[in-house]
């Protein structure tokens, strides 16, 4: 019987023991080192589930107004804010990006300007829109750009990000008119995530009501980053999420405020009760385009910039 042979290193030279064990040493904190140094490829540079089940790359979403601004993503770590990160520039990125700051979670990745000036007067609207050249006051909705704007004789005197219906419950497109208000709407329908009110529709304009006899507002809700609603168009009001949900602490972005003083406010109309009114002659609203494209992957090329520059 052929018996196997085995290595021992009891009858190896002393030099040659401690040879092998100074390799086999130096071999491990050498491999140890390279691993933590290289590190896997999937972490070394962290980014958003390349699956994105919630959509959260907000990268992959396009806005054809974006095609001249020089942007690059960067991806929210656990102790990233964007009062932090862009200092009194934050609000910028937040209209930037259509999103409020309960929603920019870690494991978002949003798009950050190259250059902050190139966004200061940031709109997605054109600043003379022809069909809104009769009108006194005219709303102009595009779904594409997620983006809403206040013209008075066709000129452009503010604008603001939305939050318009997603795929299955998308806006209604076409023009319509501000028939009502009701500054302290709340949804007949839909309750708040935790099931604990009906969601806030503050600041509350209606355009239409469907054949269904479902309304379709104008109004105060969540925005985050995306068409998130059920057909409503959505105007960022901290002082509402504040109120329902704690954040932010100090609220500072209050869009529905401004469009609603602006489109169905006191100086137009009676004193506000705050109750459901109907309106005549209110503003016409008209809404424009389809759902945002949103692309399989970040259409990103590395620029050279850093965080607040």
């Amino acid at each position: 019987m052929n018996k196997q042979r085995t290595c021992n290193t009891s009858t190896m030279p002393k030099w040659v023991r401690v040879f092998l064990k100074f390799f086999v040493g130096s071999l491990s904190l050498f491999l140890a080192g390279w691993i933590i140094l290289s590190g896997p490829s999937a972490v070394s540079e962290p980014a958003a589930n390349p699956e994105d089940p919630a959509r959260e790359d907000l990268t992959r979403i396009v806005y054809p107004s974006l095609e001249k601004i020089e942007w690059r993503p960067h991806f929210m770590r656990p102790n990233d804010s964007p009062e932090l990160l862009f200092g009194k520039d934050w609000p910028l990125v937040a209209r930037f990006n259509r999103i409020d700051r309960r929603h920019l979670y870690p494991g978002m990745t949003i798009k950050v300007p190259v250059r902050m000036d190139d966004i200061k007067d940031y709109t997605a609207l054109p600043r003379f829109y022809e069909p809104a050249k009769r009108h006194e006051k005219y709303i102009l909705v595009s779904i594409t750009e997620q983006w809403i704007g206040a013209y008075e004789h066709g000129k452009l005197v503010f604008s603001m990000p939305a939050a318009t219906g997603k795929k299955g419950t998308e806006t209604p497109t076409g023009l319509f008119r501000i028939d009502a208000r009701h500054k302290n709407h709340t949804s007949s329908l839909y309750q708040t995530d935790d099931k604990s009110a009906q969601y806030p529709m503050d600041n509350a304009m209606r355009f239409y009501i469907g054949p269904d006899n479902v309304s379709y507002w104008i109004h105060a809700r969540d925005l985050p980053g995306k068409p998130a609603s059920h057909g409503c168009v959505g105007l960022f009001d901290e002082t509402m999420q504040n109120r329902m949900y704690d954040l932010p602490e100090n609220p500072v972005l209050m869009d529905s405020v401004k469009l609603y003083n602006w489109a169905v406010g006191e100086d137009d109309y009676e004193d506000d009760t705050g109750e459901l009114e109907e309106l005549e002659d209110g503003p016409v609203v008209e809404i424009v385009g389809e759902l945002p494209k949103v692309l399989n992957e970040s259409p990103y090329r590395p620029v050279a910039a850093t965080v607040g520059k």
